[in-house]
C-alpha cells in the first residue's frame, strides 16, 4: 500500500463505494448451499432500536481449525486464537438466536509481543496500522486472507439480516515509541511538571521496531524513508512525533481546562487530535490534511475501512478522553461518508465511561456549539452502575429506586432535547457486563433466575440492549487450577468460548431464554420505540405507591400509541409478590385482558384489568385517592413478567 492514507488506493476504494451505491450494484452471497442477493452497499437499518446488539471478542470467539492457545476459561493475556472464520462459522447459530447486529472487536492489526515477551494485544485496542487489518484474526496468519474472510465474513452476516459493527479507537495508538528522559529509555512515567510543561518541552522519544525494540536511531523525527509494516506507526501520515501527546500517562479520568483528558492511556500513547495546522510554520501540513490534521488522517482511515468491508456501524473507545467537539466532528464526517455510499443511518455509539451530564456532552442529542450532530448513542454507563446490583441485591446494593431514578433523571437531562421521552432510547446501547468488568452478571453463584431476569430487563427497558458473548451458554468468567474464580483482572471474563464443551449449544437453557426475550421484544414495538413510565405496586389493592428498597419490585409500562405493554420483576429471593401495578387508566376504560408473554419462571397466565378507586402514595409520603387501572399480578421470588393485551 502507498505511504500516504490519502494515496491511490485508499482514495479509489472510497470512490468504488460511491459509485457502486450510485448504481445500486448487488453481490449473490451463498448461506447455507442456496445464493442470496445482497444489495451492495448494504443499507442502514431504518432504527437500531430494532437491532439488539451482540459482542464479541474476536480472538476469543472461535476457530474451527485449532484449539484455544491456553485452557479455555484460564486467565490468560495472551492471544487464544480466535479468527473471522471462526465467526462466520457460527452466523447460523447467532442468527437463530436472533441477533441483528455483530460488534467486533478491534481488528486492525495490533502490536506484536516486544522484546521482552510483554503480550500484544488480543482484544484489539493497540492500533500499530490504522489502515490495514491484524492477519493474525486470518485461519492462515496472512494480511490477504484476513482481507478475504472478514469480507466473507461482513457478506454473509448481511445475507442473514445481521448488521456489522466495528469497535476503533480515536484516542490512541499502541506503544509505537517509548520516552527518553535524562539520558534513559522509559516505557511509562507520570508527572504534572511534563504534563504541564509549555509546548516543545515535551521529552524526546525513540521509535519501536517490529520487534519491540527501540531505536536511539529512530528519535523523535529522524524516521528513515523506509520502514518495515512492523515499525513504529501506520499509516506514514502518523509518523510526527508532534501528532502525538508525548506526556506520560495520564493523571486523571477528568477533563482538564483544555476540556479533553491528556496523557497516555498507560502504555498506549495518546494522539493530539486538536492538533491546530493553521498556525505560522504549518502551512504544508495543513494544504496536505486541513486545519485539523490527525482527526482527518483518522476519519479518511475509518471511511476506508467502511469502504473496503461495508461496515454497518463503530463503536469508540475511551471516547470521553476526547474534546466533545472533535468527536462531534468525526461523527458528522462518518456520518456524511456513510450517506453518500447508501447507509442513511450508520450508527456510531462511544464508550464515555462516566454519568448522565458527562455522556450528554458528547452525543448527537445535546450537539456542541459547532454546527452537526456528532455520533449517535453512548454506552449506558448510567444504568449499568445500577442495574446488576440492584438485581442481585447484594451488600450494599441499591433497591429498585435506583433504576427509576436513573430513567427519571434522564427525561429531565433530555426535556428540552427531544420532543418525546419515548425517544431516549435511541442514544443509548445498555449493558449488564461486558470486557472490561472483572466479572460477569453471571459470576459463580448467582441464581439462573437473576441472570434471566437482568436480560429480560435489559430487553424490556429503553435503550439498545447489547449482551456480551457467551451470556447464552451460561459463561461464568475463568477460574484458576483449583477451579477457583478470578476476579482480579480483565481476563476473568474473556474466556475461549469455542474451548468449552458445547460452546454453541442451541439447547442450552440460557440461550432459549435468550431466544424467548428476544422473541417477546420483536413482536412488540411498545418494547423498542415506547414511551416509559414507572408504575406504582400494592399488595393489598388498596394503596398504590412505587416499591423501595433491596429486594423491591420493578415495574414499569412501555405504551406505543394505543398499546401498553408492562414489566414487573420481584428481585426478592424469598418472598412472592401477591398483589396490583398501575397501568394506564386511559387505555384501560374498556376491559381488557393481559397476557404474560414471558416469564422467566414458566408463568403463563391471563391477568386481568380493574378499574376501582384507591389511594396512591406521592414520593414525598403524601396521597391522592383516584380513580384507577389495576392489573393483578402474581410472582414468585426472583421472577420476571412480561405482559401485553
Amino acid at each position: 500500500m502507498p505511504d500516504s492514507v490519502f494515496a491511490q488506493e485508499v482514495t479509489s476504494t472510497i470512490q468504488q463505494m460511491q459509485a457502486s451505491a450510485r448504481s445500486h450494484q448487488t453481490k449473490t452471497v451463498p448461506v447455507d448451499g442456496n445464493p442470496i442477493l445482497v444489495p451492495y452497499p448494504f443499507p442502514s437499518p431504518e432504527d437500531w432500536r430494532d437491532c439488539w446488539i451482540y459482542f464479541l471478542l474476536t480472538d476469543r470467539f472461535n476457530n474451527p481449525q485449532a484449539l484455544p492457545q491456553q485452557r479455555w476459561n484460564k486467565k490468560f493475556d495472551g492471544r487464544q486464537g480466535g479468527t473471522f472464520k471462526g465467526v462466520q462459522q457460527q452466523l447460523a447459530y447467532l442468527q437463530n438466536l436472533g441477533v441483528r447486529a455483530l460488534w467486533l472487536s478491534p481488528v486492525l492489526k495490533n502490536t506484536k509481543p516486544d522484546k521482552e515477551g510483554f503480550a500484544y494485544g488480543y482484544a484489539g485496542y493497540n492500533t500499530q496500522d490504522f489502515l490495514n487489518l491484524d492477519e493474525r484474526l486470518a485461519s492462515d496468519g496472512t494480511r490477504a486472507t484476513a482481507e478475504r474472510e472478514l469480507t466473507g465474513l461482513v457478506d454473509e452476516a448481511h445475507a442473514r439480516g445481521m448488521y456489522i459493527i466495528i469497535d476503533i479507537v480515536l484516542n490512541h495508538a499502541a506503544r509505537v515509541f517509548d520516552y527518553l528522559r535524562d539520558g534513559q529509555v522509559t516505557r511509562e512515567f507520570a508527572d504534572f511538571a511534563t504534563m504541564y510543561a509549555p509546548l516543545g518541552q515535551e521529552p524526546s522519544i525513540q521509535w519501536i521496531d517490529g520487534s519491540g525494540t527501540t531505536r536511539a536511531e529512530w528519535q523523535d523525527d529522524g524516521l528513515p524513508a523506509v520502514l518495515g509494516p512492523d515499525d513504529a506507526v501506520w499509516p506514514r501520515d502518523l509518523q510526527r512525533r508532534t501528532f502525538f501527546r508525548r506526556r506520560g500517562s495520564k493523571l486523571s479520568d477528568t477533563p482538564d481546562f483544555r476540556g479533553f483528558v491528556p496523557g497516555d492511556f498507560g502504555l498506549l500513547r495518546q494522539l493530539v487530535h486538536e492538533y491546530e495546522a493553521s498556525v505560522p510554520g504549518q502551512e504544508s501540513i495543513r494544504a496536505q490534511y486541513g486545519a485539523r490534521p490527525v482527526l482527518s488522517i483518522l476519519v479518511q482511515a475509518f471511511q476506508y475501512l467502511i469502504a473496503k468491508y461495508d461496515i454497518d456501524g463503530f463503536r469508540i473507545d475511551t471516547v470521553k478522553y476526547l474534546r466533545p467537539d472533535l468527536i462531534e466532528t468525526f461523527g458528522n464526517a462518518i456520518r456524511e461518508f456513510a450517506l453518500s455510499v447508501g447507509k442513511a443511518n450508520f450508527f456510531t455509539f462511544g464508550e464515555i465511561y462516566d454519568n448522565e451530564d458527562t455522556i450528554n456532552r458528547f452525543v448527537g442529542r445535546n450537539s456542541s456549539d459547532v454546527d452537526g450532530f456528532g455520533i449517535d448513542a453512548a454506552l449506558d454507563f448510567p444504568l449499568f452502575y445500577k442495574l446488576p446490583s440492584m438485581i442481585k441485591g447484594l451488600g450494599g446494593a441499591p433497591g429498585v429506586e435506583a433504576i427509576r431514578q436513573v430513567f427519571e433523571n434522564r427525561k429531565k437531562v433530555e426535556a428540552n432535547l427531544i420532543s418525546s421521552h419515548g425517544e431516549a432510547g435511541r442514544y443509548f446501547v445498555s449493558f449488564i457486563d461486558n470486557h472490561d468488568q472483572n466479572e460477569r452478571f453471571n459470576a459463580p453463584g448467582t441464581p439462573a433466575s437473576q441472570v434471566t431476569m437482568a436480560l429480560a430487563l435489559l430487553f424490556a427497558l429503553q435503550g439498545i440492549p447489547c449482551v456480551y458473548y457467551g451470556t447464552e451458554q451460561g459463561l461464568q468468567g475463568a477460574v484458576d487450577d483449583q477451579g477457583a474464580p478470578t476476579l482480579d483482572a480483565l481476563e476473568a471474563v474473556r474466556e475461549a468460548l469455542w474451548g468449552k464443551p458445547g460452546a454453541f449449544d442451541s439447547t442450552n437453557p440460557f440461550y432459549g431464554a435468550l431466544q424467548a426475550i428476544v422473541a417477546a421484544r420483536a413482536a412488540g414495538a411498545a418494547l423498542r420505540y415506547g414511551r416509559m413510565y414507572f408504575r406504582e405496586v400494592s399488595r393489598d389493592g388498596i394503596g398504590f405507591g412505587h416499591s423501595w428498597g433491596v429486594g423491591g419490585i420493578v415495574a414499569f409500562s412501555r405504551i406505543l400509541a394505543d398499546r401498553e405493554v408492562v414489566v414487573i420483576a420481584n428481585t426478592s429471593t424469598t418472598t412472592p409478590f401477591d398483589g396490583q401495578v398501575l397501568v394506564d387508566f386511559d387505555l384501560s376504560q374498556k376491559p381488557r385482558p393481559m397476557s404474560v408473554v414471558y416469564s422467566n419462571q414458566g408463568t403463563s397466565t391471563v391477568n386481568t384489568v380493574q378499574l376501582k378507586q384507591a389511594n396512591v402514595y406521592r414520593l414525598d409520603g403524601g396521597f391522592t385517592n383516584a380513580r384507577i387501572a389495576a392489573l393483578d399480578v402474581n410472582l414468585a421470588p426472583v421472577e420476571v413478567q412480561i405482559l401485553a393485551p
